[in-house]
């Protein structure tokens, strides 16, 4: 009865051993931070006979759970700072393709710019235009 009683053991211990290391090398959590409500506005005040509105639907990708908290603790800021930069937008640069990336990529400056004055860390690795409407 012993002999099986050490047997177990011995298998056992490696097994718990490698769910150890399983837990320590798991790649950090990736998440998704959808921004809501949906960013709605004006765009092109440049005094145009025609009113121009965008809906943007934007979520940010950062790694791990601190990273995640830091963005939400940090949402009004990011949000107005976005907002800002959608009503600074004009009809070119909201009509095509390259103009929308380029579009992305500077609000992807921007926000890893409020987080690392504010956190001192950028924090969001990428912003993701998840619907982007413009009229």
């Amino acid at each position: 009865m012993k002999a099986w009683i050490m047997l177990l053991l011995a298998l056992s211990l490696p097994m718990a051993a490698m769910a150890e290391e399983a837990k320590e090398g798991e790649a950090p959590k990736v998440s998704y931070i959808s921004l809501s409500p949906p960013f709605v506005g004006n765009y092109g005040l440049d005094g145009g006979p025609k009113l121009k509105v965008y809906k943007a639907d934007v979520a940010l990708r950062v790694t791990g759970d601190a990273s995640a908290q830091a963005v939400k603790a940090n949402e009004p800021l990011i949000r107005n700072q976005l907002v800002a930069l959608f009503a600074q937008q004009t009809a070119d640069t909201m009509n095509n393709v390259e103009a929308k990336e380029k579009l992305r990529q500077e609000a992807l400056k921007q926000v890893q710019q409020v987080m690392s004055d504010e956190t001192g860390k950028p924090v969001v690795e990428d912003l993701l235009f998840n619907n982007l409407i413009i009229q």
